[in-house]
This record gives C-alpha cells, sequence and structure tokens, in this order.
C-alpha cells in the first residue's frame, strides 16, 4: 500500500470511527434525557473493529450482526440521522420504530440485520455466503458477534458449516471479555477463540481489537480471500467497551474502575491518530476537520430525529406477511378437476412440485440429511441430485439449528431454501431461528426483506416410531404471526399447495403426516398451485360437519358410507392450512348442518380442535344444535408398542361413535 492510499484508507477509518464515537455519546446523552424509550448498547471503544473491516466490503457485501450494533450499522453505511431515530421510536428510524437498539435493519446498504438474541447472525451470515455461492458472484457476507457467542451451539454449527462448503464468510468476534457481566476467562474452557479456527479447518486469528491499522491489514485479506473462493475466516479482535453493557446498568460489580480507565488509555481513535500524525501520513489539522465534520453531522442527525414523527399505530400489524403480488404464473385450482387420468402418492406429488420449480427457478435449493444422492428418507428429492448437483441439493451435517438459521440468511439474500428436516421433532433444535429470526424478519425490516422459506417434515403417529419420530406441531406453530402452517391429506393437495409455498415469499412450515405419504390420489398432469387458507369440502353433507386434519380426514371418511346408510349425512371439511384457517368454510357449513365435530390427532389443550370450536361458538352459536364435540389425541407422549400407540390416537371407531353421540344431542 503508498503511503497516499494507506493515507486515505486510514483517514477514512478514523471518519468511520468518530462517526460511531460521537453517536453513541449522543445516545448517551439522550438516555439520559429520555428519548430513548428501551435499552441502548452501545460500541465505545470498539470502534476499530467495524470500521476497519466494513471499509473492505462494498455495498453489496451484506453484514448480520448482534445486539450491539451501532457501530457494524454506521460502518456499513447507515446514516446517523436513521440510527438515532430509530432508538428514538420514530417512523424514519432504519427499522420504522419497530426495532430500537437491538434491531437494526437497512438492507439498502446491506446491513441484514442485528438480533437481540445471541448467535443467529453467525447462522445467517453462512446463508448470505451461501446465496452468493448459489448465484456465483463474489460478494462477502460478515457476521460480527462478541465473545459470549462463541460458547453457543450456532457459533460451532455456522464454523463447521462455512468451512465444508467453503462459503464466503467473515466471523469476527469482537472479545470485550465479558457476555454481559460474566468473564469470558470463566466461561471458556479454551479462552483463546482464534485458536478455535483450526479446529473447523479453517484460518483463525487473533489481533489486537484497538490497532485499527492491523486490523485493516488483516480484514483486507480476509475479504480477498472469501472473494476468491478460498472460504471463510475467523478474526478474534481483543477489545474492551468502556461503558456499561446498557446505558443506565451499573458497571462495577463485576469490573473495577482501574480496569476501564486503564482500557480508555488504550482508545483506537486516539491509538491511529497518533500513529498517523508521528508517522507523518496525516496532520492533526486533517484529524481536526474530521472531528469537525463529525460534530456537525450528529448534532444535526440527532436534531432530525427528534423531529421526526412517530409511526402511525394503524401500522402496528403491518409486514407480518408478505405484502408483495403473486409473481407465479402457475394457474390457481383450489378444487379438483372432475376428470384426471393418474393417482400417485403423496411423496410423488411433492417431488414432482419440488422438480417443476427447480427446473423454472435457479434460486431454488434444498438442504437436509441424506437429501443428496440418497434421495432423502422419504424419495422426496430422488434423482434430483444427479440433475442439480451438490450446492441445490445439499446434504448437511446434523445440525438442525445450523441450516436452518442458514436458510433464514440465505432467504434474506434473495435465494429461495427448501429444508428437509425428515421428522418435524427434529426441527425443534432450531425452534428459536423459526421463531425468533424466520418468523420476524419481514416484520421487523418493515417488509423489506423477504423470507422465502419452506420448512418441510413429517409428523403424525405410527409404524412405532415413538415419542422422537412422532410429533404433531401445527398448533404450536400456528400461533406464531408470520409462519404459515401447512397440513395436506391427498396427493392432490400436496402439489398443490407445495407448489405455492415454492412460490411464496413467506415461510412455511409444510408437515406431512407420515401415514398417509404412500395414499395414492388423483393429480392433473398440468402443473397447478393451491392458495393458502382455501379449505377443501371433501364430502357433502346435510347432518354434521366434521373438521379434520390430515390421516384424520382418511378416517373420517371410512366411516361415512356406514352413517350415511343409517341416516346421518356427514359432511367433511379438510382445513389444508392451519395457519391461515380458513373458517369461512367451516361456518357455512355448520350454518347448513347444526352440528360440529373436530377431529385432531393433536393434543387437545391450546390445540387446533380447540381454535375452531372457539371460533364457530363465537361466530356461529345462533347456527348450533348441538355443543360442539372435539376428539383428540390422548395427552402424553407417544409409546412404542402397538397397543400403546393405538391407545393414543383417534381411531374409526372413536370418529362413528362421537358422530352418533353428537345426533342424540
Amino acid at each position: 500500500m503508498t503511503s497516499v492510499s494507506a493515507a486515505s484508507t486510514y483517514l477514512g477509518i478514523y471518519r468511520t470511527m468518530q462517526l460511531i464515537r460521537q453517536t453513541e455519546e449522543e445516545l448517551a446523552r439522550c438516555h439520559q434525557r429520555g428519548l430513548i424509550h428501551g435499552a441502548c448498547h452501545t460500541y465505545v471503544g470498539e470502534e476499530a473493529i467495524a470500521s476497519s473491516v466494513c471499509a473492505h466490503l462494498r455495498k453489496e457485501d451484506v453484514v448480520f450482526s448482534t445486539h450491539r450494533g451501532h457501530g457494524h450499522a454506521l460502518a456499513k453505511g447507515l446514516p446517523p440521522s436513521e440510527l438515532i431515530a430509530e432508538l428514538f421510536g420514530r417512523q424514519t428510524g432504519c427499522s420504522r420504530g419497530r426495532g430500537g437498539s437491538m434491531h437494526l435493519f437497512s438492507p439498502e446498504v446491506g446491513m441484514m440485520g442485528t438480533s437481540g438474541i445471541v448467535g443467529p447472525c453467525v447462522l445467517q451470515a453462512c446463508g448470505g455466503g451461501y446465496s452468493f455461492k448459489m448465484k456465483k458472484i463474489d460478494n462477502v457476507a460478515v457476521a460480527f458477534f462478541g465473545d459470549g457467542a462463541v460458547n453457543n451451539g450456532a457459533f460451532h454449527e455456522g464454523l463447521n458449516m462455512a468451512s465444508i462448503w467453503k462459503l464466503p464468510v467473515l466471523f469476527i468476534c469482537e472479545n470485550n471479555q465479558f457476555a454481559t457481566e460474566v468473564p469470558f476467562a470463566y466461561a471458556a474452557g479454551n479462552p483463546s477463540v482464534g485458536s478455535r479456527g483450526v479446529a473447523y479447518g479453517l484460518p483463525g486469528l487473533t489481533v489486537d481489537g484497538n490497532d485499527a491499522i492491523e486490523l485493516s491489514r488483516v480484514a483486507s485479506e480476509a475479504v480477498e480471500r472469501a472473494r476468491s473462493g478460498g472460504g471463510p475466516t475467523l478474526i478474534e479482535c481483543m477489545t474492551y467497551r468502556t461503558r456499561a453493557h446498557a446505558e443506565g446498568m451499573g458497571d462495577f460489580g463485576y469490573r473495577t474502575r482501574e480496569d476501564v480507565d486503564g482500557w480508555k488509555q488504550r482508545c483506537p481513535i486516539q491509538r491511529l491518530r497518533t500513529n498517523c500524525v508521528a508517522e507523518k501520513l496525516i496532520s492533526a489539522a486533517d484529524f481536526d476537520a474530521v472531528d469537525a465534520e463529525i460534530k456537525k453531522l450528529v448534532d444535526e442527525a440527532r436534531r432530525l430525529a427528534e423531529a421526526g414523527p412517530f409511526p402511525d399505530p394503524a401500522t402496528a400489524t403491518q409486514h407480518a406477511y408478505s405484502e408483495s403480488p403473486r409473481s407465479s404464473t402457475t394457474p390457481i385450482q383450489n378444487v379438483r378437476p372432475a376428470a384426471t387420468v393418474r393417482e400417485i402418492t403423496m411423496t410423488q406429488a411433492t417431488h414432482e412440485a419440488l422438480s417443476e420449480e427447480m427446473a423454472k427457478n435457479p434460486l431454488i435449493f434444498v438442504m437436509g440429511e441424506g437429501i443428496g444422492k440418497r434421495g432423502g428418507n422419504f424419495m422426496t428429492t430422488a434423482g434430483l441430485y444427479n440433475i442439480y448437483g451438490p450446492t441445490r441439493l445439499c446434504d448437511t451435517p446434523i445440525c438442525e439449528r445450523g441450516f436452518v438459521g442458514l436458510a433464514c440468511g440465505a432467504g434474506m439474500t434473495g435465494t429461495r431454501p427448501v429444508i428437509d428436516f425428515m421428522f418435524a421433532d427434529f426441527v425443534l433444535d432450531s425452534v428459536g431461528e423459526i421463531v425468533n429470526q424466520i418468523a420476524k424478519m419481514q416484520y421487523m425490516s418493515s417488509g423489506r426483506l423477504k423470507m422465502p422459506v419452506l420448512l418441510r417434515g413429517c409428523i403424525g403417529i405410527g409404524h412405532s416410531a415413538a415419542t422422537h419420530h412422532s410429533g404433531n406441531y401445527y398448533a404450536m406453530y400456528a400461533q406464531i404471526p408470520g409462519l404459515k402452517v401447512v397440513v395436506p391429506s391427498s396427493a392432490y393437495d400436496a402439489k398443490g399447495l407445495f407448489k405455492h409455498a415454492l412460490n411464496s415469499d413467506d415461510p412455511v412450515l409444510f408437515l406431512e403426516h407420515r401415514e398417509i405419504l404412500s395414499i395414492k390420489g388423483p393429480v392433473p398432469e398440468g402443473e397447478y398451485e393451491i392458495e393458502f387458507g382455501r379449505a377443501n369440502v371433501v364430502r357433502s353433507g346435510r347432518d354434521v360437519t366434521v373438521v379434520a386434519l390430515a390421516r384424520m380426514v382418511h378416517l373420517t371418511l371410512s366411516v361415512c358410507d356406514e352413517l350415511e346408510k343409517s341416516g346421518i349425512s356427514v359432511e367433511v371439511i379438510d382445513p389444508r392450512t392451519v395457519l391461515p384457517l380458513d373458517i369461512e368454510t367451516i361456518l357455512q357449513s355448520v350454518k347448513k348442518t347444526g352440528r360440529l365435530l373436530v377431529v385432531d390427532e393433536g393434543f387437545a389443550p391450546c390445540g387446533f380442535a380447540v381454535d375452531v370450536a372457539a371460533q364457530v361458538a363465537d361466530r356461529g352459536f345462533n347456527d348450533l344444535d348441538a355443543p360442539i364435540k372435539r376428539i383428540n389425541g390422548a395427552f402424553t407422549p407417544t409409546p412404542y408398542s402397538p397397543p400403546l400407540e393405538k391407545a393414543v390416537v383417534p381411531q374409526s371407531d372413536d370418529i362413528l361413535k362421537a358422530i352418533r353421540d353428537l345426533m342424540n344431542e
């Protein structure tokens, strides 16, 4: 680097450090004034890290951050007025007042978000890197995180995935020596984060996090390594935050004033200035000019932020789901055509849907254990590996949190991941990534980020699979705004709903009952989609409405002819999707029949059947001629032995008796 280019680089880094420092000090004052309504986690003392790393990034590169993310956002190009306004809760904030200090979004400049949960940024950066690998572009993803995150499973899973797939990712550990108030020296069996890189087969370095010049050199090399296909780098930056964990918190119950004062003397801003003046690279006058410029900029930013309006309360529920118009050209076909010439299984139907959409959309990829050459545990991807190869049909380690978190980052950066987790029980290891990240990303970014993530796997009791391969979790996920939950019962529905999910900008849990995967049904040859939130009247009837899901639809249909012989006409409704739920079709049926039975293999407390019953009681009470009845699976873990297993699942005889009893009410 020539002296001219070095001077330009270092002055740019200094300017960013001053922007961060002065903005943070202004925010501390604003917190004391009561302008900040929640937490305020400042970055004072650590400015060299974000400034030196981001100095080597392009606008198209992406950053994923942690709760202490002000500095990362400013270094990536977020205007200070938008940062300050966000902490003030204003509409002009970078997250439109939805995030505050811990949730900063500015995808326009490559700031993909900060998280109040420790660790997800590591996985999301892997997802960004995977997107760039899919698109064959040389962009780079960066994860900034603290020392506390390196003892979290996300760190292990993320570094391992990045290493085996050679993802263009920088993992930047800001080791400020305390995770909130817990000393890193106590919390880590191996206190050298940089040395952990070798355990994952990637370069790991430890650098002085207050030395902007050395950080710039190391970051430049790591970015170039990532861009050129060399894979990820782990960089541990030894630093110290010289303000409290968050503004207003006590600071000296776990560390001393002497330690804090000592680190203040190692200020990275003053250190860079002193070194550059001593080497005659940059004059003191040039530094003074930057100081004055930034002061004026921050003063104006605070004024603009304070003058900004608060968000309209009427917008509080907007952007939980995508509001983009449907982009797919595949026809919507909610009612099965009268004539079809072939019958295939549910597994074949979803395989056909996936194959058709992967052929049309090169941004779709599948991840899961054994979904590559093997074709999936249930042949969900059989043969596709030979067509699309290991990047689009990617076998994973057994790390559900890892690859689900990766899917989140991939969705944020423009690709369409399909996560095949075999059994719904397995994905519980990643429930935090689903509930805290995937489900909330569109909302927290005010709709600027999409989340086209499809999560599929088997539910349902049978085959003596016991308690870790039999769970029904649709009711749990249906309580989460931002998700869509699909539970098909037929091959026709499975294909149409799966294709709709593959063209959705919302995250979808596609839950397939294992016991009906091999049941054949009529499926048209042509392409079609089925909208979410459109129930199917599987059988028309006059006397009683039965709402059922998945295998329970088949068990209910198995008793309808017998009931018809005794004069009881049953209308069977399959909602198809638990979220959104088509309650209107159910209400119309109840208005006709006057009676409702809900058959649900899942648990009764706080379950699907409870919700259907409550909504019908609320909106259709005057149409009821008898109390609403429910059949549920037993409230117990699933046993192994066949007689025990049968005892905890609703059977056709139970449904038959319940309908007869309801008719006698």
